[in-house]
C-alpha cells in the first residue's frame, strides 16, 4: 500500500468510525498534525489494524498519543 493510499485508507475509516464527512476527518487530521504523522511514521503504522488505528486516531486527537 503506497503512503497516499493508507492516509486515504485511514481518513475514510476515520470519518466512517466518528460518522464524520470525509473533507472535515482531512481538515481533523491536517490541523492536529497527524496526516504528517501518518506519512512520517507509516512504516510503523501501515501495518496496524483497523480497530488500533481508531483508537490511536482517538487518543492523538484528544491529545493522549502524540
Amino acid at each position: 500500500m503506497s503512503v497516499l493510499s493508507f492516509k486515504t485508507f485511514c481518513i475514510e475509516n476515520y470519518a466512517e468510525h466518528c460518522d464524520k464527512n470525509s473533507c472535515d476527518v482531512y481538515e481533523l487530521f491536517a490541523s492536529s498534525g497527524l496526516l504528517k504523522h501518518l506519512q512520517d511514521d507509516y512504516g510503523d503504522l501501515h501495518g496496524m489494524g483497523k480497530e488500533f488505528l481508531m483508537d490511536y486516531f482517538d487518543k492523538w486527537l484528544s491529545g493522549g498519543a502524540k
